[in-house]
C-alpha cells in the first residue's frame, strides 16, 4: 500500500493529463476498502473524520447518479479533495461543500480554493437559484484553477463549468436547469 497522503500532495504540482493520471492512480491504490452495507462507495479509513456522515450522504447521492465513489482521507499537512468520483473510466476529484444554511454558498466556495479544482455542492436546503448562480459565477472569477461546480439538489445533478459561467446566457441556462 502506498502513502496516500504523499500521493495526494502530488496533485498540487501537476496539471492537465498528469493531474488526471494521478487522480486515477490514487483511486487505484490498494488503500481503499468497500464500506459495509454500501454499493459503489469505498473508503481509505476516513470513517473517523468529523464530517464523515456528510461525506457518506453525498457519496450515496453520487452513486445514484452513476458514480463509483472513493472517500479520501484528510491528511493534516495537505489540502486535498474529499472524493474521487469515477464514471465510465473517468476519475475526477471533488471537494464537498454541504449547504445547510440559506446564505452560505459563497463562503463555502471560497473555503475550497486551493483544495481542489472541482467542488460538489450538496444542497440540504432550498436555496435561491439566482443567489446560487451569482455565487458560482463569482467563485470561477476568484479561482482561475476551478474547472467545475457540481450541484446535488434533491434527485438532480447540475454540472456548471467555467465556460458556462462565461456565457452571456449563463443565468438563464442555470435557472432552466435548476428548476427543471
Amino acid at each position: 500500500m502506498s502513502d496516500i497522503a504523499a500521493e495526494l500532495a502530488k496533485l498540487h504540482t501537476l496539471k492537465g493529463a498528469d493531474y488526471s493520471r494521478q487522480v486515477e492512480r490514487i483511486a487505484r491504490l490498494g488503500n481503499f476498502h468497500p464500506i459495509e452495507g454500501e454499493d459503489g462507495i469505498f473508503s481509505s479509513g476516513s470513517e473517523s473524520e468529523d464530517d464523515y456522515n456528510n461525506l457518506l450522504n453525498a457519496a450515496r447521492k453520487a452513486v445514484t447518479h452513476g458514480y463509483k465513489v472513493y472517500i479520501l482521507p484528510n491528511p493534516s499537512k495537505t489540502q486535498s479533495p474529499d472524493f474521487i468520483f469515477e464514471r465510465k473510466g473517468t476519475y475526477r476529484p471533488y471537494e464537498l461543500k454541504t449547504i445547510t444554511g440559506r446564505d452560505s454558498v459563497s463562503n463555502r466556495l471560497e473555503d475550497s480554493i486551493g483544495q481542489c479544482n472541482r467542488v460538489l455542492i450538496h444542497l440540504m436546503v432550498n436555496y435561491k437559484a439566482s443567489l446560487l448562480a451569482f455565487s458560482i459565477k463569482h467563485y470561477f472569477e476568484q479561482n482561475k484553477n476551478a474547472i467545475e461546480v457540481l450541484i446535488f439538489k434533491g434527485r438532480k445533478s447540475i454540472s456548471v463549468s467555467r465556460e458556462l459561467t462565461q456565457s452571456k446566457s449563463f443565468y438563464g441556462l442555470f435557472m432552466k436547469n435548476y428548476f427543471k
